[in-house]
């Protein structure tokens, strides 16, 4: 399977019967793939260079300055997880070993007023544990902003996609509790234990993802009709893809992609930056056809459970 190309700004520039060709074909692809590569993004090179260069250089630490910010107990969802934290496979009931990486995670970059509910002060809204290192917090909060932005472009992409209007998710998204992931998958010396991948086989769990690989790196695979399929980290772009709210939002109509990030003996360090999307913690998720292939759910507790299922 070759994973299609959607050019945004194409689709926001188009008018009339070229624009519905365009919603058209990125419905296909979600219904299909769920994948897709993003071009005509609009994010500037130098957001992207700034906060992959803060990533590099938080990787590039010693251990003990790594764990200076590190989840100050298990379920804290920011900050570093080192290695031999987490086994996204068991998320999907797989039982492996822990995956193979190392992590920074940041969440939203303000508490909006009226959140009431206790858990989700406890879960998301928890202050992202910065690092000790000139420019990183700017650079970190300059990309994730950008990722916003981008996350609600595509989003109104995706309500025209489904014959909706553009602005149908927007009262959905006005205070997302979305997580900015940047990832290092160390070089693999030896062989993998048995089972054990650098990310696991799993599905995302919001409504999409915005994955930035390191140009030209390799091991990101989707599960086809045919088997494992790799997805290219071709140079400014991003790979999108659906997750399982989405998923359920659409009543099945889109896929949420079974994916992994394979390790194999010989492969050099990698690197990619994962900006999940989630809608407003109290949003109410019911499938867009009224029908009743899902009960309701609140975007928060739902994505609390997805999380804590991961856990190594």
């Amino acid at each position: 399977m070759t994973v299609a190309a959607f050019d945004l700004a194409g689709f926001e520039a188009a008018a009339g019967t070229d624009r519905a060709a365009r919603a058209a074909a990125l419905d296909d692809i979600c219904r299909t793939s769920g994948f897709l590569v993003l071009t005509g993004h609009g994010v500037p090179r130098a957001t992207i260079d700034g906060v992959w260069q803060a990533a590099t250089r938080f990787f590039a630490q010693p251990a003990a300055a790594k764990q200076a910010v590190a989840a100050p107990y298990k379920g804290y969802p920011y900050g570093y997880l080192g290695p031999d934290a987490e086994a996204l496979a068991r998320s999907k009931g797989q039982v492996t070993p822990p995956d193979l990486k190392e992590s920074f995670n940041g969440g939203p970059l303000s508490v909006p007023d009226g959140i009431s509910d206790p858990q989700a002060h406890q879960f998301c809204y928890q202050p992202t544990l910065w690092p000790d290192l000139p420019g990183f917090r700017p650079a970190w909060e300059a990309y994730y902003a950008a990722m916003e932005d981008l996350a609600a472009r595509i989003m109104a992409a995706f309500a025209e996609a489904l014959g909706l209007a553009s602005d149908h998710f927007a009262s959905f998204i006005g205070h997302p509790i979305s997580a900015l992931r940047a990832l290092h998958y160390p070089a693999t010396d030896g062989a993998p234990l048995p089972d054990q991948q650098r990310a696991g086989a799993h599905t995302d769990y919001g409504s999409l993802t915005i994955l930035l690989p390191q140009p030209l790196s390799r091991g990101l695979e989707i599960m086809t009709g045919g088997g494992w399929a790799e997805v290219p980290a071709e140079a400014d772009t991003f790979v999108i893809n659906i997750g399982d709210l989405m998923a359920r939002w659409t009543g099945d109509a889109w896929v949420s992609t079974l994916h992994r990030v394979v390790a194999r003996p010989g492969q050099p360090a990698r690197q990619s930056l994962a900006f999940f999307h989630q809608p407003d913690w109290d949003a109410e998720i019911s499938p867009l056809d009224g029908s009743d292939t899902y009960p309701p759910v609140r975007s928060g507790p739902y994505l609390m459970e997805k999380f804590r299922s991961a856990g190594a």
